[in-house]
């Protein structure tokens, strides 16, 4: 009965010790949800004076947006591609809605885990970017989705220089996650967005890069980059890489599941 009792015992703690845990990062993502809201709920509109802001929700337009055949994406002078984006040009490309932009469809018999949107100057990538992030934060779409991590070209610029690792990259720009150990990482559902890769100052060499696969192995961040999209890194992650047309050549077709292109309003 004491060695029974005693096994009882052990598992019970291991148990509680389990789900203690699983609450633990559950709190992590519900405070990574509440900054999220909060940085993506306002936009700067227009040509208004600095400082004034309207809330996305109230001056979102639905996004006319489109899933291309999955082929590279051709270089183009933007002005030539502006003036191709018509209404009549609409007709190609099956249409997709803002949430959907991860979602296998009947037709479809492959998961979607890499997503690459092009776009012209002010078609809407970034915005359609927040509004997905702003949605997945109040709890209203892609709740499958454990957590979003929005992640600049932009902001990474200013570190391209520092070495980093997956876990130490994710904390400098989302401080939450100094709470998630780095076992536990991988077994949730992570989505990775990276928006504006036209501004990016990196060079993402998909041919001759270090291979990494620990989330807390460093690297620069280059090589965390093209690791985690070509899926050598966090293989369970999705990611969705935004770009204008002239940039997304830096993707290889062979790493991208879904090719969608952002039309406007």
């Amino acid at each position: 009965m004491d060695s029974s009792g005693n096994m009882w015992n052990t598992h019970e703690g291991a148990f509680f010790s389990a789900l203690l845990a699983d609450v633990g990062l559950q709190e992590m993502f519900g405070e990574h949800q509440i900054s999220l809201r909060s940085g993506s709920e306002y936009v700067a509109e227009g040509t208004e004076e600095a400082g004034r802001e309207k809330r996305l929700n109230k001056v979102y337009t639905e996004l006319y947006i489109t899933e291309e055949l999955r082929q590279e994406v051709h270089t183009q002078h933007e002005l030539m591609q502006m003036e191709t984006t018509t209404k009549t040009n609409k007709l190609h490309g099956t249409a997709i809605k803002n949430p959907d932009i991860f979602k296998v469809f009947p037709d479809q018999h492959r998961s979607i885990r890499v997503v690459l949107t092009s776009g012209v100057a002010g078609a809407g990538k970034s915005f359609s970017v927040q509004k997905f992030t702003l949605d997945w934060a109040e709890g209203l779409e892609n709740q499958d989705i454990s957590a979003v991590v929005p992640l600049s070209f932009r902001e990474m610029n200013l570190i391209r220089d520092e070495q980093h690792s997956l876990l130490t990259l994710i904390q400098r720009f989302h401080p939450t996650f100094q709470k998630i150990p780095a076992e536990q990482l991988s077994v949730w559902k992570i989505l990775f967005i990276f928006d504006g890769l036209d501004e990016s100052r990196l060079s993402l060499d998909f041919n001759n890069s270090q291979v990494v696969s620990d989330v807390t192995q460093k690297s620069s961040i280059n090589v965390l980059l093209t690791n985690l999209i070509q899926g050598h890194l966090f293989p369970s992650a999705l990611i969705w890489i935004t770009s204008r047309p002239a940039a997304a050549n830096q993707i290889p077709p062979s790493c991208v599941d879904r090719l969608t292109e952002v039309r406007g309003p």
